[in-house]
């Protein structure tokens, strides 16, 4: 476990989990915890020097010669240049505290962009203040992935100089994923498709470094700017919350921005199928993942049910729900298999607060780490 000044890693029992093993040998029973601070390029260097085994791995992992795919994120760097130019700094000095190359270390944060990434879930969540017991906002997910996610992810605290701090889970090198900063803003994001009458993929900026640029602001209405300003290389649905209790869904399309509000309800939840009056049911037949709409139902089914008293370890029991298993919201292997093998994180995070609760893998075997800021 890496220590961090101003940001404490505690665990909190949960169906099956243990506490991290001692013995080097034995699988990981939490996410471990990188930490940087500093200018931009300082950041990209704290965390590529930590993080090094996972973004060569993951550089491994997107499955291109190195000389293809130092060709295509290049193609990606002019874009960089002219919507988020800090991040290029930051992924310049990720590259050098790896010992890799900036096309490299570009490739990590386009991803699936470079090359259709496998089928990817994820049931995402936002519940208001009204709804929870304590009055304050809840959010986040269960991500589902392939198993090998799980050997390359941990988790990511940044103090940038005159920016909010940002703690997220993230995975080889990535400089924005789903998360949290210490402004109240928080993030949790799952795949929408790009088949059928909905909005086709195009080039443009991929979501990891927009993510970043959402977690470097303070209020909703920042966000929604980002969306109509950035021109989008696919489609993803985001969950988000402000600290001004503030909640909200986009899908976000590479058409532009399509709001969910709560409508009164106090929540909102999303999976992997378009919900907007725009594009429901306009996807081709083989569009997305097959029970998505199972699991829209049920966790919209589960945080119905207790509105008004929600708790994090009632979300860990959501998280954990096995209805329709294996394709649950607590998602496991299928055979044959068919979309995204697992759940490889399971987050709940609590913004007012600045904390995290984080299972490593399926949160039905595993304990929650709570990852907390010091704000």
């Amino acid at each position: 476990m890496i220590g961090l000044a101003g940001c404490s890693v505690s665990e909190t029992t949960h169906a099956g989990g243990g506490h991290e093993s001692h013995n080097s040998t034995a699988p990981p029973t939490q996410y471990r915890l990188v930490r940087a601070e500093g200018t931009h390029r300082e950041l990209g260097r704290q965390h590529g020097e930590q993080a090094t085994e996972q973004i060569r791995a993951h550089l491994d992992h997107i499955g291109r010669s190195r000389d293809q795919l130092q060709s295509q994120a290049l193609q990606f760097k002019p874009l960089f240049e002219k919507y988020c130019p800090h991040l290029l700094d930051e992924i310049t000095g990720l590259g050098e505290g790896a010992g890799i190359t900036l096309p490299e270390a570009l490739a990590v944060n386009i991803r699936g962009e470079l090359r259709k990434a496998a089928a990817e879930g994820c049931t995402t969540y936002v519940i208001g203040r009204k709804g929870t017991a304590d009055g304050e906002i809840l959010i986040g997910q269960n991500s589902d992935m392939g198993k090998r996610n799980i050997e390359l992810g941990y988790m990511l605290h940044l103090k940038p100089k005159d920016k909010p701090e940002v703690l997220i889970w993230t995975f080889g090198g990535m400089i924005g994923y789903h998360g949290i900063n210490s402004a109240g803003v928080a993030i949790f994001e799952n795949a929408l498709s790009d088949d059928g009458a909905v909005p086709a993929g195009r080039f443009a900026m991929p979501h990891y470094p927009v993510k970043r640029r959402i977690l470097e602001s303070s209020r909703l209405d920042e966000v929604l700017k980002i969306f109509r300003n950035i021109p989008l290389a696919s489609n993803k649905n985001y969950v988000m919350c402000d600290g001004a209790g503030g909640i909200l869904d986009v899908e976000a399309t590479t058409a532009g921005p399509e709001i969910l509000r709560d409508e009164g309800t106090g929540f909102l939840a999303h999976s992997n199928h378009f919900v907007c009056a725009r594009y429901v049911n306009q996807e081709s037949p083989d569009a997305g993942l097959p029970d998505s709409i199972q699991r829209f139902n049920r966790i919209n089914e589960l945080i119905r049910g207790e509105l008004g008293s929600v708790t994090v370890d009632r979300i860990k029991s959501y998280l954990s729900d096995h209805s329709n298993y294996p394709t649950s919201i607590c998602r496991h292997p299928q055979t044959p298999r068919r979309g995204p093998e697992r759940t490889v994180a399971s987050m709940i995070a609590e913004p007012a607060h600045g904390r995290m609760h984080v299972a490593l893998g399926n949160p039905c075997e595993s304990s929650f780490v709570t990852y907390a800021m010091d704000a």
